[in-house]
């Protein structure tokens, strides 16, 4: 389902703790035990916004400290399997004589993206709502960390004992996002797997999105990860759901077919009873390749019908019916023997203008030799004249 990336977070570290004044850029292919740094397009991040100008490193101040959501103390092996493929810091100096501190990460598409923001973001920080709808953002600890398309980025005070970010800065912020790069197409698209999760009861900034088993680890996620079969690009959504009937905590799986999600839901089932007092009231159901666990505090009838309120049908968010497995299968034996029809008509045509290249060829040579161009009693007659005299009976 998806091609990954692996990527040095080394580099990345290195970067943002050694260079965190320069406009720099990093993308590595990773194997077990090299990396290789290659230079990319450097417009990750710009060089100016808004009122805001990039600072040259000879000027800009030490960042003594980092956040808790800073890049550099990300999960490594969590953001790797998020698939990034560049990263950027830049200091700028804007109105007021601020300077604010901006770290990026561009990932293979928004999903990783979206991904690595769960990985990043810190309990405790809120969810901002004024940088727009399609961007997905928290602040805390004197910044923010926001989603923008494949694009994960932080921004703080260069120096943390200046006045940290404020809401009063998203329009800073906004035109930040106004210039970072645009991905299209399939990069673009963004994952609709947190888009099934339960309205009622859901604890604002509690979803959190895995593509590995380290990222769903770092996440906080509840279920045994080794076993999740991540080497199927099974994709996983954990949220938390507190009212009056308790704590819950909802997990989906999103498998790639009904068949691959068959036996890992039988094996989630088994595993649920010895999994600890939250799994008392556990309940597991499959829909299709999505399969759906419920455990906390709810009753059991409150988590069956949490399990049961949630349905792969909300797919379907646009005027188009979700394509199933079956289907694809359907189109794929449509056009092989679509292939082959083509393929045969193909040899049919070749056949009938090898016929009138050869047949045209020849009847023109005789023309040029003075020849009838359909005729040749020498070739084409087969004798069939009487070889005997003919017969005389007599007349008695």
């Amino acid at each position: 389902m998806r091609l990954r990336f692996r990527f040095a977070l080394s580099a990345l570290v290195a970067t943002l703790v050694f260079s965190s004044r320069l406009p720099a850029q990093t993308a590595a292919s990773a194997g077990p035990q090299a990396s290789v740094a290659v230079a990319l397009h450097p417009d990750l991040l710009p060089a100016s916004f808004g009122d805001w100008k990039a600072v040259p490193s000879s000027g800009s101040p030490a960042t003594t400290v980092e956040p808790s959501f800073s890049l550099v103390n990300a999960n490594k092996r969590a953001l790797e399997e998020c698939g990034p493929e560049r990263s950027a810091v830049q200091t700028y100096s804007g109105p007021g004589a601020k300077m604010l501190h901006a770290e990026a990460a561009e990932f293979k598409d928004a999903s990783g993206a979206l991904a690595a923001f769960s990985v990043v973001v810190q309990p405790g920080m809120r969810a901002v709502e004024d940088l727009g709808t399609a961007t997905v953002a928290a602040a805390g600890d004197g910044g923010v960390l926001f989603v923008s398309g494949d694009s994960l980025v932080a921004v703080f005070p260069a120096n943390l004992t200046e006045a940290p970010v404020r809401l009063l800065d998203v329009p800073a912020l906004k035109a930040l996002i106004e210039v970072l790069p645009k991905p299209v197409g399939a990069k673009a698209l963004q994952p609709l797997l947190p888009s099934l999760l339960p309205g009622r009861g859901l604890q604002a900034g509690s979803q959190r999105y895995a593509l590995g088993e380290h990222s769903y680890m770092a996440e906080g996620g509840v279920l045994p990860a080794a076993g999740l079969g991540w080497d199927k690009d099974v994709e996983a959504v954990t949220a938390k759901y507190i009212d009056k009937r308790g704590a819950e905590t909802l997990t989906l799986l999103l498998y790639p077919t009904p068949t691959i999600a068959g036996p890992h839901e039988r094996t989630i089932a088994s595993q649920l009873a010895g999994l600890g007092p939250s799994f008392a009231h556990a309940k597991v159901r499959r829909e299709g390749p999505l399969v759906i666990v419920a455990n906390g505090t709810f009753s059991p009838d409150a988590a069956q019908a949490i399990t049961e309120n949630t349905h792969l049908h909300q797919f379907a968010s646009t005027d188009k019916a979700m394509v199933t497995p079956e289907v694809v299968e359907t189109r794929k034996t449509f056009g092989t023997l679509a292939n082959i029809i083509v393929f045969s008509g193909l040899l049919c045509l070749s056949a009938v203008l090898l016929g009138v290249f050869l047949g045209g060829g020849r009847a023109l040579v005789r023309i040029l030799r003075g020849k009838p161009p359909a005729t040749e009693m020498e070739f084409l007659s087969l004798h069939l004249d009487p070889q005997n005299p003919t017969p005389m009976f007599s007349k008695d």
